[in-house]
């Protein structure tokens, strides 16, 4: 069993539900462990259709306080004591390196997550109309451009756990399995794995993508297969936005993960890194 969810949003971004709620449902799942990790505010030109931003910046002195209330006094669930670390979600975002290394020092976080949701300025998990009509070579350009940027946030050592290392997929999965079959795009996934063991992190598996249009796993079979034969540390995360989504479909994650080899987890607290079965 899956017992640590690493990556749980709240009301506070564009969830749907307070860190309270979220971790009733935690208790209820029989979690023993759950990660909150609200995503960070991101600067200005790196915009979604519609825009948290101000929302995310008014609240995060009642995230932060929220969540470091519910760690000082867990409680017990069906398996155990549920315990819960404080961390965020951080925007890997072209030329906003020192932003975001600030961003990382802002609070005292038990642990980070490492994402590119922007390819550029683009905002590529926005909806899926600006994915249609794209040729397979044009799909793979952003492809290309979104590992780029996944390599050089993996290199920049500030964070613990890689979040759903394919989201690029969501709104082409076709197109991505033509170029993950391609020896090029191996070659570079392996580099950029390398980079991640490098850094101490771990890669994050996650159930999310099966509630996406990919309808698929984060990350695929074949980055698994990659990760597997590097000996990589992995992590687990639904990536909820809502109670419902709270360990969302961790059977399946599980036996997908046994599939690949992998018996272990990993999750970081204040830069330790703890491991457990599952």
């Amino acid at each position: 069993m899956i017992g640590a969810d690493l990556h749980v949003h709240t009301c506070y971004s564009h969830g749907r539900d307070t860190p309270a709620a979220m971790y009733e449902a935690a208790l209820a799942r029989g979690l023993t462990l759950v990660g909150f990790s609200e995503h960070s505010p991101r600067p200005p030109g790196f915009d979604y259709t519609h825009e948290y931003r101000e929302h995310l910046t008014r609240h995060l002195p009642d995230y932060e306080r929220e969540v470091l209330a519910l760690k000082a006094a867990p409680r017990q669930g069906s398996n155990g004591t549920c315990s819960v670390l404080y961390g965020m979600e951080m925007d890997w975002l072209d030329g906003q390196e020192e932003f975001t290394r600030e961003a990382c020092k802002a609070h005292d976080f038990d642990y980070l997550l490492g994402s590119v949701h922007f390819v550029g300025h683009w905002g590529f998990d926005d909806g899926r109309e600006a994915w249609e009509g794209l040729s397979q070579e044009e799909c793979e350009a952003h492809y290309v451009a979104y590992f780029t940027a996944w390599e050089a946030m993996l290199r920049s050592g500030l964070f613990s756990i890689a979040a759903h290392p394919d989201l690029i997929k969501i709104f082409s999965i076709g197109q991505f399995r033509v170029w993950l079959d391609k020896p090029s795009s191996r070659v570079m996934l392996r580099r950029s794995l390398l980079a991640l063991k490098q850094a101490g992190m771990s890669m994050e598996i996650s159930s999310a993508g099966l509630r996406k249009a990919c309808k698929e796993i984060y990350p695929a079979p074949q980055i698994m297969s990659l990760a597997a034969e590097l000996g990589l540390s992995v992590s687990f995360a639904s990536d909820a936005h809502r109670t419902d989504d709270v360990a969302g479909d961790f059977i399946r994650l599980a036996a997908y993960t046994r599939s690949f080899g992998f018996t272990r987890h990993v999750y970081f607290e204040k830069g330790r890194v703890r491991e457990l079965v599952f």
